[in-house]
């Protein structure tokens, strides 16, 4: 992974999790060819461990192939919420959590 790349290296984004995809705005350029062009994605792999998927790829300049950063995505059913994890150099950090019944008990206000 390297810092180089990237604007700020971990950013928080709240509750946006990407499966896949890179966040561009993130990216300066690459910090071995000095390019900046579309970053591609390789080495995908997905693996499912005890009930919760893990989903990792690389990111790479398209130029020189130099790896910009490692990308990890969770996902898992929890009692009654879907929930969802980012990390990455390039994308940032974020979890978000969803509730799986047609109404968030989370989101009910309370009657007195």
């Amino acid at each position: 992974m390297c810092g180089g790349c990237v604007q700020e290296e971990y950013p928080d984004r709240g509750s946006t999790c990407l499966e896949t995809g890179s966040f561009l705005m993130n990216y300066v350029s690459c910090a071995q060819c000095n390019k900046r062009d579309f970053v591609l994605i390789a080495n995908k792999s997905t693996d499912d461990e005890d009930g919760e998927e893990i989903i990792t790829f690389d990111h790479i300049c398209t130029n020189c192939h130099h790896v910009i950063a490692k990308h990890e995505y969770t996902f898992s059913v929890v009692d009654d919420y879907q929930e969802y994890t980012m990390l990455c150099m390039l994308c940032g950090r974020a979890e978000d959590s969803v509730s799986i019944l047609p109404d968030d008990p989370r989101q009910i206000a309370p009657l007195f």
